[in-house]
């Protein structure tokens, strides 16, 4: 089993909480450098005609440009996410929290943008001494810590990986995008297209409307929340 880290935003981060969301779909990224802009290259051969022909073959370009072929759990191996029975631990924007009684640095630590995460005493680098910007509910503060630099001890929740697969991004079933972990809007939408419509706000809103268009390949990574003790 190996452990991974995964950005998700605050609205994800609640979502996650409240046992809505149980699956996330990530862009599949070429290994190619520089091919970002070219989208994404990766074509899938299944059928041919009427016919079925086993299992999914996936061409990728290797970082030579050379297209390789893959069967699909070959692929899915490839998964940056990892595996079922792996594990990824959530980042989200923070900010440390231990105890400003005097007993360290805190004042030095707290008054200072740029301290570093060591000045916490190894005692105080737990979640509990965290503050988590999904679940504040107080008055805005400054000082919160990007996700990306969330450190493996500040997290407070862990998934383990119950499935992967590949598809379509715009494949995804209205069940899928309810466990994507969206809020239906408030009538007046299409039966069936409750939370596709707004997963696909959401998409958009992220990575723009020509990519929802584009309609490209995506990591399917199904999780379950788990407690770390």
């Amino acid at each position: 089993m190996k452990e991974r880290p995964i950005l998700f935003n605050a609205d994800m981060v609640r979502a996650v909480l409240d046992g809505r969301k149980t699956q996330t779909r990530r862009i599949i990224q070429s290994p190619a450098k520089n091919m970002q802009a070219r989208g994404h290259e990766v074509i899938s051969h299944r059928a041919a005609g009427d016919k079925w022909y086993g299992d999914y073959v996936y061409s990728m370009r290797d970082r030579s440009g050379v297209w390789q072929d893959f069967t699909n759990d070959q692929f899915l191996a490839k998964c940056p996410f990892g595996v079922v029975d792996d594990r990824l631990w959530v980042r989200e924007t923070w900010m440390p929290d231990a105890p400003r009684d005097g007993s360290w640095g805190d004042v030095e630590f707290y008054g200072c943008k740029g301290s570093p995460l060591s000045m916490i005493p190894e005692r105080y680098r737990k979640p509990e001494h965290c503050i988590h910007r999904a679940s504040w509910d107080g008055s805005e503060m400054v000082g919160w810590t990007p996700s990306i630099h969330m450190p493996r001890w500040a997290s407070r929740i862990t998934l383990e990986i119950t499935g992967v697969r590949v598809e379509r991004l715009r494949d995804l079933s209205e069940e899928d995008a309810k466990s994507e972990g969206v809020i239906p809007p408030a009538g007046g939408v299409l039966p069936g297209w409750e939370h596709r419509i707004n997963f696909r706000d959401l998409w958009m809103s992220i990575y723009g409307a020509d990519n929802w268009e584009a309609n490209p390949w995506v990591w399917v990574v199904e999780f379950k929340r788990v407690e770390v003790e």
